[in-house]
């Protein structure tokens, strides 16, 4: 599929499936996966949707659905050693969707060779649309993004909530992020954080997100000093920031948190 084609996919599914339930959802369309992991019928039909398209244009590849993962552990194996495979999280800040927030995306991204080397985040409710291509660059709505140079006062968002609050050194004090990479990482890429840190690393979270983020000049990696790898053990952490600078000071200072 052209790199044009998924994003009409997304928006498409986004138009027939998701946004017809916002701030619609009856109390039966919302169950709990895990104590407090919510999941909707928007979440379950998208991504069924976006699966069958995406294993009919590219047999053979690996489509790994948050999902379906869920249910299918031998999914996420598969993924980790496939040559070709996509992330799709159909409705990514579930929770902010169920409390009518306008702020979820729906997020696809391809690997190749376990590089993530396309990757696409539709925000339905904000009508816009970030799209990255290995070596082509990030776009939002057409317009190219370069990440904007880092500021004197470096200000630093978390999904975790204990570590809200907290400093990192000199630096401010942790804020919460928007609670959906899918809003997360475009808003790091156009300045709105300087970094972000994340305890979870599932590979249809920050796939799409690491692509956006290195194209537009930024840094993704582990709490390790590793490159981020979607298809590799999950790591500690994640450290997303504006630039090798701001990710090597940060990682210098991650002692500071509790619990690592």
């Amino acid at each position: 599929m052209q790199t044009t084609d998924v994003l009409t996919l997304l928006r498409t599914v986004g138009e027939e499936v998701v946004e017809p339930r916002f701030r619609s959802l009856a109390d039966a369309e919302v169950m709990e996966k895990n104590p407090g992991d919510l999941v909707t019928v928007a979440d379950r039909e998208a991504e069924v949707r976006i699966t069958e398209v995406l294993e009919r244009e590219h047999p053979g590849a690996v489509v790994l659905g948050e999902e379906a993962a869920e249910e299918d552990d031998s999914v996420l194996e598969r993924f980790a050693t496939a040559d070709h495979a996509f992330t799709v999280d159909p409705v990514d800040g579930t929770k902010n969707f169920v409390r009518g927030s306008p702020d979820h995306a729906m997020m696809i991204a391809e690997l190749r060779d376990g590089e993530v080397v396309r990757s696409w985040i539709w925000q339905p409710q904000h009508r816009t649309a970030y799209v990255a291509e290995r070596g082509r660059g990030a776009w939002r709505n057409g317009e190219r993004l370069t990440r904007p140079p880092v500021g004197e006062h470096l200000r630093g968002v978390t999904s975790r909530r204990s570590w809200i609050g907290r400093a990192l050194g000199t630096l401010g004090a942790l804020e919460l992020t928007w609670v959906c990479c899918g809003v997360d990482y475009p808003r790091v890429v156009e300045g709105g954080a300087d970094y972000a840190l994340y305890r979870k690393t599932k590979p249809w979270d920050h796939a799409p997100g690491a692509l956006l983020l290195s194209e537009a000049g930024g840094v993704l990696g582990t709490f390790d000093g590793e490159p981020y790898r979607p298809q590799a053990p999950a790591p500690a952490g994640l450290v997303a920031a504006a630039d090798r600078a701001t990710y090597d000071l940060v990682r210098g200072l991650l002692h500071a948190l509790p619990g690592l």
